[in-house]
C-alpha cells in the first residue's frame, strides 16, 4: 500500500497543534511542505525561546527540536503505511547562531532506507540554505 501524502501532511499538522502547550506548540513548529523522502518545517522567532538575552539568540535546544522533528517527519515519509518514527541516533553541527528576529526553517530528507533503520539529514537556516544555521544527520 502507497502512503498517502495528503493523509500524511494533515498527520504532521495534527500532531503540531493538537495538544496546547507541548513542545510543539511552544516552539510553534509549522510544516512547510510533505514530499516522498522530504519535508520542511518553520519555527517562528519567539522571545519564549531566546537562549541568550543578552543578544536573543534562540536556544540551540529548540534548533535542535526543529531539526529532529523534521526528520522525524521526513522518515514517516518513507514507510508503506502511516506511523511515527523515532530517532536512535542524532549528530548535530552548529556553524553559526540563529539571526534574533528572524523565523528558522528547516529541510530534511532521506537519504538511505533499510529494513530497520531510516537515515535523514537536515539543514536549518534562515530562507539560504548556502548559510545554514545547523546540520544534522540522523
Amino acid at each position: 500500500m502507497a502512503l498517502d501524502f495528503e493523509e500524511l501532511h494533515r498527520f504532521v499538522d495534527s500532531v503540531l497543534t493538537a495538544n496546547d502547550g507541548d513542545h510543539f506548540n511552544v516552539l510553534g513548529l509549522r510544516p512547510e511542505y510533505v514530499e516522498r523522502h522530504r519535508v520542511g518545517m518553520s519555527m517562528p522567532y519567539s522571545e519564549a525561546l531566546i537562549g541568550d538575552p543578552d543578544t536573543g539568540v534562540i536556544h540551540g535546544g529548540a534548533i535542535t527540536a526543529l531539526l529532529d522533528t523534521c526528520c522525524g517527519f521526513a522518515s514517516a515519509t518513507a514507510l508503506d503505511d502511516l506511523g511515527m518514527t523515532p530517532t536512535i541516533d542524532l549528530r548535530i553541527d552548529y556553524m553559526r547562531p540563529a539571526t534574533p528576529g528572524l523565523t528558522v526553517y528547516a529541510d530534511a530528507e532521506v537519504y538511505r532506507v533499510t529494513e530497520s533503520v531510516i537515515f535523514t539529514r537536515a539543514l536549518a537556516h534562515h530562507g539560504d540554505v548556502d548559510n545554514a544555521i545547523a546540520s544534522v544527520v540522523g
